[in-house]
């Protein structure tokens, strides 16, 4: 039984790994074209190769369940055109046996990429678009194409570009009255957060009054308010590029300060129900081999996994975007396709004869 299960692992392991490296190449190819397109100033043809190669982290964590879902259907494809699975079956395996088999090499490569998802992508994400943003303005990050949104008490404020270091570029600031009316801007060149509180350089405003616009400039002040470096780290990357810890705390940030976290919460939710969504379609790909996927062809049994796959995550999303206009549990919406999928696996493989 120990050779058998090596041989099964083998037999997910490499067309996983294969159909990973593939798709990586398709996309970072089709990406490096797009950022093409953006060049401008010193974002030129080496820093645009160097933004995808710095993403690279964040592909493989979006890619992983697609190609454990293509690897399976391969590797299993192939041992059962070749028969070995019959011959399995005839010595007495049963599916459900093979299919715990198949699902071992499964779980450690959704562990490697909940780690890569937790620990690397965050990091590198931030990296490669503070560093894009600075290289698009000419390093002043005043006229970047990126650039964020924050809300905290009665002031909005844009922020052009964040360095790694936590160093801010290009920030207005809107403060409002509680008649919704602006009463106030200010552009910060630049700020950097020293003793709880952040150092600021180049300070221009100006108050709306009754009759008059008051204007001011100041060479340096101080600014202190609950955006710190650290909470800037999460803001600056999309919700589905956070780690975990980080979503679920800035998801109670944004509740303290009367914001709607749903967004945040949803892609909390998301990751959590992803890797039970992907153990589900392997086991439904599983059935399949087994079933009404036997005796086709490689390319049928690669589209029939392209299109679950994608007709998965886009049911997924669609779903959890309805959460969020009708004020539903993002909880709910994110848990129910993925139970729904690993209980219509299980289902499955127990009609398998």
């Amino acid at each position: 039984m120990t050779l058998l299960r090596q041989y099964l692992w083998r037999a997910v392991m490499i067309p996983t790994l294969l159909m990973l490296a593939l798709l990586m190449m398709l996309d970072g190819l089709f990406s490096f074209v797009y950022e093409l397109e953006s060049l401008r100033n010193d974002y030129q043809v080496l820093q645009a190769l160097q933004f995808v190669l710095t993403t690279l982290p964040r592909r493989i964590s979006d890619f992983l369940p697609l190609a454990i879902l293509l690897g399976a259907l391969v590797g299993l494809g192939l041992l059962a055109n070749s028969g070995e699975l019959t011959v399995m079956r005839a010595a007495g395996v049963s599916a459900v046996r093979i299919t715990w088999m198949v699902l071992r090499p499964t779980l450690l490569l959704l562990f490697a990429g909940l780690l890569i998802s937790e620990y690397v992508v965050p990091h590198t994400e931030q990296i490669a678009r503070s560093n894009r943003s600075l290289q698009e303005s000419g390093g002043e990050a005043l006229s970047s194409l990126s650039g964020l949104w924050h809300r905290e008490g009665d002031e909005f404020i844009h922020i052009s570009a964040v360095e790694p270091n936590g160093v801010l570029h290009g920030i207005t600031r809107y403060r409002i009255n509680q008649d919704q009316e602006l009463v106030e801007t200010r552009f910060i060149g630049r700020a950097i957060y020293q003793n709880n509180e952040w150092s600021l350089e180049d300070v221009r405003g100006s108050r709306l009054q009754d009759k008059k616009v008051e204007t001011w400039r100041e060479e340096s002040g101080k600014w202190q308010i609950g955006l710190t470096p650290e909470v800037l780290s999460v803001i600056i990357l999309k919700p589905e590029h956070l780690a975990l810890s980080k979503l679920f705390d800035y998801a109670s940030y944004l509740s303290q300060q009367g914001i709607n976290a749903g967004e945040y919460l949803l892609a909390f939710w998301q990751k959590l129900a992803q890797p039970l969504a992907t153990l589900g379609m392997v086991v439904i790909a599983v059935t399949f081999i087994f079933g009404p996927l036997r005796q086709v062809s490689m390319g049928l049994r690669l589209t029939a996994g392209i299109g679950a796959g994608l007709l998965f995550h886009y049911g997924q999303q669609f779903f959890g975007h309805m959460s969020l206009v009708f004020d539903v549990s993002p909880m709910w919406a994110a848990l129910a396709p993925a139970a729904i999928c690993l209980l219509a696996g299980v289902v499955l493989l127990q009609r398998v004869r």
